[in-house]
C-alpha cells in the first residue's frame, strides 16, 4: 500500500491539502465525510456519482465522457472528491495530495446503506444524480458484502502503483470519521 498516516497527521495534512480523495465501500460514510470536511476546508466537494457516473433514469454515462469529465476535475486545483471506482484511481492519484479510506466492518456499510434507503426511498439523494431514486438490489447488498474481498486488492495495488508517495489514511469505523472531523477542527 502506499504511505499510511494516522487519523492526527490526516488531520494535519488537511491544512495544506487541495485535493482530497474519499474512497470506500458504499455506505461507509464517504459522501458525508467529504461534505463536512469540503465545506469546513472551502474546497469544493464533488460527488463522482453525480457529476461522473449517472444520468437521469440510473443510466451509466458514456465511459469516454467519464473520462473526459473526470480529466477536467481532477486538473482543477482545489477539490474533495468523493468516490471509489478503483478503475479510475490512476487519473486522480497523480493528483491528489491526501486520501481518506473509508474502511468499516461490512455491517456499518450495509447499515449506512439500508438506512439512507430508508431516508431517501423513492428520491434522488443530494450527492446523486437527479432521476436516480434510491434503490437496493441483492447485486448492490453483494457488491457491499464483498468489497473487501474484490474491491480493496485493486485499491492497494492502484495506491502503490499511482500514489506511492500519496498519504492514505485509513478510517476503520463511523467514530473514525468523526474523530478526524474533530481533529481537523481543532487544527484550523
Amino acid at each position: 500500500m502506499a504511505r499510511s498516516i494516522t487519523i492526527m497527521e490526516a488531520a494535519e495534512r488537511l491544512r495544506t491539502a487541495q485535493r482530497v480523495l474519499v474512497i470506500g465501500c458504499s455506505g461507509s460514510g464517504k459522501s458525508t465525510l467529504a461534505q463536512k470536511l469540503g465545506s469546513r476546508l472551502g474546497l469544493p466537494h464533488i460527488s463522482m456519482d453525480r457529476e461522473i457516473f449517472w444520468l437521469p433514469g440510473w443510466k451509466v454515462r458514456p465511459r469516454s465522457e467519464q473520462l473526459a469529465r473526470l480529466q477536467d476535475i481532477v486538473a482543477q486545483e482545489r477539490w474533495m472528491l468523493d468516490g471509489t471506482s478503483p478503475g479510475t484511481l490512476s487519473l486522480r492519484l497523480p493528483h491528489t495530495h491526501l486520501v481518506l479510506w473509508l474502511r468499516p466492518p461490512r455491517w456499518v456499510s450495509l447499515y449506512g446503506v439500508i438506512s439512507r434507503w430508508f431516508r431517501f426511498r423513492g428520491r434522488s439523494r443530494p450527492e446523486m444524480t437527479d432521476g436516480c431514486p434510491e434503490r437496493i438490489d441483492r447485486e448492490f447488498l453483494a457488491y457491499i458484502w464483498n468489497f473487501e474481498k474484490t474491491q480493496s486488492p485493486e485499491i492497494e495495488a492502484n495506491l502503490a502503483t499511482f500514489g506511492p508517495d500519496v498519504p492514505v489514511c485509513v478510517l476503520k469505523s463511523r467514530a473514525e470519521n468523526r474523530q478526524l472531523l474533530a481533529m481537523s477542527e481543532q487544527v484550523y
